[in-house]
């Protein structure tokens, strides 16, 4: 019997509002799921180790990779250069192992691009901008200029929340994380191939307000900037 292929998992949301705390809890949750390792120039933190948070390499070998082709996916982001290996979520796929992505919503669209049957795609929100903001200055790691920078990022990121299937807003974690788990667990049962029980799924994400939800943060996120309208989603 042909082994089945795996899921990708792509888990995006603004800086801030929990997306790799809840992917974290899916993978403690389900063993079997691996976390997709990122190449990254930006230096190493604290506690952080090679191969296990992300693979750290020099800018020049970042831009050999990225020239011969080897991302998946790739983006600038604050000064920091990080990519998605093409050929480890191939390998991970015709295997049929299922892969966890923390990306942002630029990162996340381009994975879902190349393997379109095979991606779960899910929008993490936070309940308002302040807590937002709050939550970025709780890490207490950066400056008052570099938390302004991420959080002007974290409002224009929200407009990717129209390109995935699935939104869940992170006003309680246990119950944005079920909502995620019964994602994951229908996806795996449905993908690739049937999605309509993740559509009855998609449906239901709506009925609960969350697109509207979204687009009044966009809303306030553009009162906030001085400007009207929200930005355009795109890679």
């Amino acid at each position: 019997m042909e082994r089945p292929r795996g899921i990708l998992v792509i888990i995006s949301s603004p800086s801030g509002a929990g997306k790799t705390t809840l992917a974290r809890r899916l993978l403690g949750e389900f063993p079997e799921l691996e976390f997709s390792v990122s190449y990254t120039t930006r230096p190493k933190r604290t506690g952080e180790r090679e191969g296990h948070d992300y693979h750290f390499i020099s800018a020049e070998e970042f831009q050999r990779m990225a020239g011969a082709g080897e991302f998946a996916e790739w983006a600038e982001v604050h000064g920091n250069h990080y990519g998605t290996s093409r050929a480890a979520v191939e390998r991970a796929l015709s295997a049929g192992r299922d892969v966890v992505f923390d990306v942002d919503g630029q990162g996340g669209c381009a994975l879902a691009a190349k393997w379109p049957g095979d991606s779960l795609r899910v929008f993490v929100l936070p309940p308002s901008l302040s807590s937002l903001e709050e939550r970025l200055r709780r890490r207490a790691t950066d400056t008052d200029e570099v938390i302004r920078r991420r959080l002007k990022k974290a409002i224009e990121e929200l407009a990717y929340h129209r390109r995935y299937e699935h939104r869940i807003v992170n006003d309680d974690l246990d119950r944005a994380y079920q909502t995620l788990r019964e994602l994951y667990v229908t996806a795996k049962r449905t993908l690739p191939g049937d999605a309509s029980e993740l559509e009855a799924l998609r449906d239901g994400d709506r009925n609960r307000g969350d697109w509207e939800h979204a687009e009044r943060l966009i809303a306030e996120g553009g009162r906030r900037a001085g400007g009207e309208g929200a930005p355009a989603a795109g890679r």
